[in-house]
């Protein structure tokens, strides 16, 4: 996952497949070579055919306070939104963006 800050060296979101490979239940939203402590990442976890677990953000020390989280927040709940899929929200940040922006189109697609 990366981010829309300009200096960032990150990707972004979108790369989530609409169905999980069935050998690798756990997916990151990017993938995490070596180098991977300069990315900032949103961790999922494909948890039922259509549900999506959002566990984790992660922006590197360098990259924090910028609203990077943010846009990684957002980017995961739009995808949610547009891939008609549910999202259970493990991670206390996109909790905490959702209660921020609490958009209908968010709160529907939230599994309870």
């Amino acid at each position: 996952s990366t981010h829309l800050t300009p200096p960032l060296p990150a990707a972004f979101l979108p790369q989530m497949p609409p169905s999980p490979p069935r050998d690798t239940p756990n997916l990151t939203a990017l993938s995490c070579p070596a180098g991977c402590h300069d990315r900032a990442v949103l961790l999922y976890e494909y948890v039922g055919k259509r549900i999506v677990d959002l566990q984790h953000t992660e922006v590197p020390d360098a990259y924090r306070g910028r609203g990077i989280a943010k846009h990684l927040a957002k980017a995961a709940l739009d995808f949610v939104v547009e891939e008609d899929l549910k999202a259970h929200l493990t991670c206390w940040y996109i909790q905490k963006y959702v209660k921020e922006n609490p958009l209908p189109q968010y709160l529907e697609h939230l599994q309870p």
